[in-house]
């Protein structure tokens, strides 16, 4: 490879045709016979020919960029949800621009909104830090297309990628009750996030079959809570065998009461979490699994996202990435 990176006109010297035919032949457009464009393209492979990505942006009126807004992109869950996207954009040789703010202050949004607008993207990717509540939209500030990762946009007509937290709901559900759970009980986080919510509704569908009821306790998404409610559901006289927990934090806060209660987990109770936070905190660790829990795909969700916004058949609504369920010692 020379030091020097090859021209357009030393392409169109090689392959002996006119600039104007090399350019067209390259991208694809004019009325050249395919042995010419053939001709073109094996000559910019011989010389290592890289076109100009300044030039192209303005020739073809696109600047190969794309927008990645996100909400405290070092969150722990927003983490691989955002590598995911700049992997994928990567991928499909786009460059992401990246601004990292809180999409719910209406100041810092509009700053960003300005700033991404005077840099001619081609699309922009809204990544929040959850599914907790709505995040207004901002579709209607911008020319291009716009799509929500890991947040729930305020408008129906948005396009968005979330988390499947119905079906996180259900999976957990049929994986205690296929492994002999009949008294099932819920500790989970707050009752207005949209996450338990759905969550929720997916247990009750998967558990409608079964006949059985499931008690709730609702709260916040610590370890501490976790504990607390369970130490309420057993001064409460509350019997029961399998517990589907909001996150992982709180299903070890349910773990160490019972153990400390006596009770064998899984023998006594079986527990699922949900996040596979584990397998984020023992990464490059090789030690016994203790939680079954649900995995999100939030990686892929975030490459989804991101080839969304090059998909010509792109649909308003939600849309869900495939989730996955780990399994630990916590289940049978």
């Amino acid at each position: 490879m020379s030091r020097t990176s090859a021209r357009l006109s030393d392409v169109a010297r090689e392959a002996g045709v006119s600039l104007s035919t090399a350019s067209k032949a390259l991208r694809g457009g004019g009325r050249i016979s395919e042995a010419t464009r053939e001709r073109v393209r094996a000559a910019a492979t011989r010389l290592d020919f890289r076109p100009d990505a300044l030039a192209r942006s303005f020739a073809e009126g696109r600047s190969g960029t794309v927008g990645v807004l996100t909400r405290r992109a070092t969150n722990t869950f927003a983490r691989p949800v955002t590598i995911g996207a700049v992997l994928q954009l990567g991928d499909q040789h786009r460059a992401a621009l990246v601004y990292d703010g809180d999409v719910a202050t209406s100041g810092a949004m509009s700053e960003s909104i300005r700033e991404l607008q005077a840099r001619r993207i081609d699309g922009l990717l809204v990544i929040g830090d959850g599914h907790e509540h709505e995040t207004p939209s901002i579709t209607r500030y911008f020319d291009v297309p716009v799509t929500y990762v890991f947040a729930a946009s305020d408008d129906p007509e948005d396009v968005m990628w979330l988390p499947d937290n119905r079906g996180a709901g259900a999976i957990a559900t049929r994986h205690l009750v296929e492994r002999g759970a009949r008294r099932i009980v819920h500790v989970t986080g707050p009752a207005d996030s949209i996450a338990v919510q759905r969550r929720e509704a997916g247990m009750l569908g998967a558990l409608d079959p079964a006949g059985l009821v499931v008690p709730v306790r609702r709260g916040d998404w610590s370890r501490a809570w976790g504990a607390a409610a369970t130490r309420d559901l057993l001064g409460a006289g509350v019997e029961f065998d399998g517990v589907v927990c909001g996150n992982d934090h709180i299903a070890f806060g349910v773990l160490g009461v019972l153990t400390a209660a006596g009770m064998r987990v899984p023998e006594d109770v079986q527990l699922v979490g949900a996040d596979n936070w584990e397998e984020v905190a023992m990464e490059g660790l090789e030690r016994r699994r203790e939680l079954t829990s649900v995995d999100f795909g939030l990686m892929q969700l975030g490459r989804l996202g991101a080839a969304d916004l090059v998909d010509p058949n792109r649909a308003p609504g939600e849309h869900r990435a495939p989730i996955r369920l780990v399994t630990g010692s916590s289940t049978r």
